[in-house]
């Protein structure tokens, strides 16, 4: 977050009787409560409710830090430990490709835009891009380096979904990149 605190909505329900649930709505976060809680009761729940929202953002929003280590654990695990990167870390300037690589620096760059998308589907994309720091081109040994990867086949057709659904180009061909 930018340290800001968010809008709160609390909304209230006569039909809704225990249960409490949150979701965010762009900047904001709304509350749905039973109409007979109390003010005091509420605030504890609003409290509540938006620590738990955090909590949960946190988990879809790998630190940079914590990319690394998931990039170091993939390289192990598909590589051999061939494909070391020196830097991983989450871009805002990328809306046209999902991440992208420096072979000569080993630097791998993500798309804020995974932020939020089901883990395996970044591990795809990392497992893409640790690929390049063995393969620079997207010829069949490229290939073969990524379809190690058990769901690479599942991230792709995601990843296409998604910028279909988004109305975006999806990169060209069947690459990430």
């Amino acid at each position: 977050m930018t340290g800001q605190e968010p809008e709160v909505e609390v909304r209230r329900s006569a039909r809704r009787r225990r249960t409490v649930s949150a979701y965010r709505d762009g900047d904001r976060i709304v509350v749905l409560i039973p109409a007979t809680m109390s003010k005091r009761d509420e605030a504890s729940w609003v409290a509540k409710m938006i620590a738990r929202l955090d909590r949960a953002e946190a988990r879809k929003r790998p630190s940079d830090d914590q990319l690394m280590t998931r990039a170091r654990q993939l390289n192990d695990e598909i590589f051999g430990g061939l494909a070391m990167p020196d830097s991983v870390r989450w871009v805002d300037n990328q809306r046209s490709r999902w991440g992208s690589c420096t072979p000569g620096d080993k630097s791998i760059r993500l798309s804020e835009r995974l932020q939020g998308m089901p883990t395996w589907v970044i591990d795809y994309v990392l497992v893409h891009e640790l690929a390049h720091l063995l393969e620079p081109g997207h010829d069949a040994r490229f290939w073969a380096w990524v379809d190690r990867f058990p769901r690479a086949e599942r991230a792709r057709g995601y990843l296409t979904g998604w910028s279909a659904a988004a109305h975006l180009e999806p990169p060209e061909g069947d690459d990430v990149d």
